[in-house]
């Protein structure tokens, strides 16, 4: 079978003549002037293969993505080192302009072969919807992923939840906190595409979101490790340090977070730390109006991509009597769009108040008769002056009220079992009172 081939630039005439003299699987079907135009063809099924023989500097992540989703597989020729290194970074073959036609019809076709034996990419969606290409255009079989497997050894964490204000910051935060405090490197993100709120809780000037900075450099193939760093907040506290990415300062920037690129800033947030928190959007909609278009970005990527990439989701839902129905609706909502994972259910702000004596007893009962699969995994006491005292001051739990019980319900949370036994903060406070008891 035959693979097609476009080309974008002043390429050498005998690079190309070369490819159709051999008479081989490769055959040049356009010459483009622009990168635009190449675009053009490979949306509309013409090609299997790009060659940018000029203008490779204009390649981002984002476009080698949504070529990929339509089955192209991208090659570029450069003679700069730098230039090579930065689109392999990206997902795009590279050689050197001098490469002679046998060898450049090698390399296509094995970026081809590559493309689509790689696997179809984890589907975010039972009806064929992902995180950010339009779903209609994906190719049969679903399309491969192009990313290469993590190389960090770093864990992720998403904290997510429906609508409604459940606590998803105020645990994501916090979480975030307490494993610093135990001695981890931590890295915060803010990945809240509708109302980003990690900047306020902590007090942090968000004139400049860092996420969104992080993901235009992924984008560009610029982000290492240090430049990560280097564009997240150090946030100290009494207990330890974490850093954070700040969210977008506006929502109409949602643009900006892109799910090739927040990819991208995630596989190097697990080189550079241990742990990174995740707090998410609570949309989980395949955005399936702009779906005709592939290069349309989608309101709810980076939700769904933080997601698909967690190691640990945890699903915080409110213990009233209209959050646990949000609750349980999202998380069929959730299974659907995510089905790979396998979310830790967490009640936030149980009170007798709102559910009656014995609340958690009330609310597991409840659960196991009417709930959804997952279950109950843990519940966060209501402790609403402990936490508008975090808030007012810029602060954690930690360190605004250590000996909360929803300091410590969120710490049980995430600390390690051996950590349990410390002299700490953390928990001296439990052992103390069963002491007296």
């Amino acid at each position: 079978m035959g693979i097609p081939v476009v080309t974008v630039g002043h390429s050498r005439d005998d690079l190309v003549g070369g490819l159709e003299r051999l008479h081989g699987p490769v055959s040049v079907v356009r010459r483009c002037g622009e990168l635009a135009e190449l675009l053009a063809a490979c949306q509309s099924g013409l090609a299997r293969a790009a060659v940018i023989a000029e203008g490779s500097e204009e390649l981002t992540a984002s476009l080698v993505d949504r070529l990929s989703a339509v089955g192209v597989a991208v090659l570029a020729l450069t003679d700069s080192p730098e230039e090579m290194a930065r689109l392999r970074g990206i997902g795009v073959a590279a050689e050197l302009r001098a490469v002679d036609a046998a060898d450049l019809a090698a390399r296509i076709s094995a970026a081809v072969a590559q493309l689509s034996g790689a696997g179809p990419r984890p589907r975010l969606a039972a009806d064929g919807a992902f995180a950010d290409p339009g779903p209609a255009l994906r190719i049969s079989g679903g399309a491969p992923d192009h990313r290469p497997d993590p190389a960090g050894k770093g864990q992720i964490i998403a904290v997510w939840g429906p609508a409604g204000s459940p606590g998803r910051t105020l645990v994501a935060a916090n979480i975030a906190g307490e494993l610093a405090a135990e001695g981890k490197s931590v890295l915060l993100v803010d990945a809240d595409s509708y109302g980003a709120s990690v900047a306020a809780m902590l007090g942090l000037l968000d004139e400049a979101a860092g996420l969104a900075q992080a993901c235009r450099l992924a984008d560009q193939g610029l982000l290492d490790g240090e430049a990560l760093l280097r564009v997240a907040t150090p946030v100290a506290t009494r207990s330890g340090t974490f850093r954070v990415l700040t969210g977008i300062t506006r929502a109409d920037r949602w643009t900006e977070l892109r799910a090739a690129a927040l990819s991208l800033v995630l596989e190097r947030a697990r080189e550079v730390a241990e742990v990174t928190v995740v707090d998410t959007g609570f949309c989980l909609e395949a955005d399936e109006e702009l779906s005709f278009d592939t290069m349309a970005p989608r309101r709810n990527a980076a939700t769904l991509r933080s997601l698909e990439m967690a190691d640990t989701v945890f699903a915080v839902g409110a213990a009233d009597s209209i959050g646990v129905p949000r609750l349980v609706r999202g998380l069929a909502e959730l299974e659907t769009a995510v089905p790979e994972a396998s979310p830790r259910v967490v009640m936030n702000k149980v009170r007798a108040a709102a559910v009656g004596r014995s609340p958690e007893r009330q609310l597991r009962e409840a659960w196991e008769r009417y709930g959804p699969a997952p279950a109950l995994s843990a519940f966060l006491p209501a402790d609403p002056a402990a936490a508008d005292a975090a808030l007012l001051s810029g602060s954690l739990l930690l360190e605004t009220a250590p000996e909360s019980a929803l300091r410590q319900a969120i710490a049980n949370l995430v600390c390690a079992p051996a950590q349990r036994n410390r002299k700490s903060s953390v928990f001296s406070s439990t052992a103390k009172r069963r002491t007296k008891g």
